[in-house]
This record gives structure tokens, sequence and C-alpha cells, in this order.
């Protein structure tokens, strides 16, 4: 019987819902969803409303961060930056300045509210884009910030179970437990059809192929 409740940071993206599927074997489930002013968001809400639809968590939320858009800094949200289609040096354009952590914040105070216990998001520190609030030092802190920063009762742990997983295990492992690839999303632009070139598109694509599995989404330039 599954008793606990667990949060799973769901973008809508393939690592994400990987963790959704791995969270959903011990826990009951409470999906949470940022619209940051990311330039997907669109599609990302439609990916993130069907995987409702799969998954059927027992609460969901979508939380509004339009600040993250006023702040800039990105070319994941600001408009007068474009996305690369080239692998950058060091941390790349589309880092989002301490997204992680402000999501993980929001996580932790609804888990509070709510009882969950753990709260899932899917970094990875193998195939990965550089972030470096992705890393599992970073983890390790916000752990430690959480103990202290709860109640003394409240007992909160972040769980991130593909970090250290290469894209193409995490394909496999998606597999392996009936992730519904077809509903996610993982392109940094939006549009109907991926649109192939991005980091995180060729991320996905050499996952994919590596795995000897057909991406199920569509693709503009592939």
């Amino acid at each position: 019987m599954k008793n606990e409740l667990a949060i799973v940071l769901l973008s809508g993206g393939m690592d994400s819902t990987v963790c959704a599927s791995i969270a959903s074997q011990n826990y009951r489930l409470a999906f949470l969803h940022f619209q940051y002013g990311q330039k997907a968001q669109k599609k990302e809400l439609e990916c993130f409303y069907k995987l409702i639809e799969f998954f059927k968590p027992e609460k969901f939320q979508i939380v509004y961060l339009p600040f993250f858009k006023d702040f800039g800094g990105s070319s994941l949200i600001s408009e007068e930056l474009e996305i690369p289609e080239k692998q950058e040096k060091g941390i790349p354009s589309t880092y989002v300045p301490f997204r992680n952590g402000i999501f993980l914040s929001i996580a932790t105070a609804w888990a509070e509210v709510i009882g969950a216990k753990k709260i899932f998001i899917g970094v990875n520190e193998v195939d990965f884009s550089g972030y470096p609030d992705c890393r599992k030092i970073f983890i390790e802190k916000f752990n430690q910030a959480i103990n202290v920063g709860t109640k003394p009762e409240t007992q909160i742990e972040i769980e991130t179970p593909i970090i250290n997983l290469t894209k193409k295990e995490i394909v496999e492992l998606g597999i392996k437990l009936n992730t519904p690839f077809h509903l996610t999303w993982s392109c940094y632009r939006g549009g109907e059809k991926a649109c192939g070139k991005c980091d995180s598109c060729n991320l996905r694509l050499k996952a994919f192929k590596e795995a000897g599995i057909k991406d199920p989404i569509l693709y503009e330039n592939v």
C-alpha cells in the first residue's frame, strides 16, 4: 500500500516524466509544474495536462513565476537572446539563474502543507547541459537547508533517481516502467514539432538512438 505522498516536479520533459514513473511505484503522487516565461511553456503545459490524465495524481499545482522573464538573463526566456544550436563552452545561455533553487523552495513549501515526504526532481549530472543547480552537491546542500528551514517535525527529502544515469539509461528505464514518452516535450522552443537542433533536442535524440528505440515525438529537422 502506498502511504506516503511524493511531489514530482514535472516540466513535461523526458527526465521529469521518468521520475514520475519511478515515484509512482512506491508513492502517492502530487505534480508540480512551473510556467516561468520559457519559450516552450505552452507546449509544456499541454504535455503536463496529458501526463495528469495518464498518471492520475492525487493533487497537482501549476505555479506562475513571471518575474523570471522580467529578470531575463537566459536565452530560454529572453526574447532578445536566441537559443543556440551548437553546444556552448562553460555555462550555456539557456541556464536560468537559480531556477531549481526557486522551484525546490516552492516545492518544499507545498510539501510542508500537504504532508509530502519526498520531492522528486529529474536533474542529471552525466549527459546534461552543465547547469550548476543540477549537480549532486547542490541537492545535498538543499536537503540540509530544508532540514534547517522547516518545522522540527517536518521530514522532507529531495530524491534525484536519475542523477547518475546517462540519457540512454534514462530512456531504457523509462521504457521498462512504461513511461509515456509520446506525451513528453524536451525542446527549448515551442511549436507543434520539436526543432531537433537545440541542445535539449540533441541530447534526447542521441539517447533514443543509442538505446535503439524510435523517439515517438515529431521533429522539424530530423
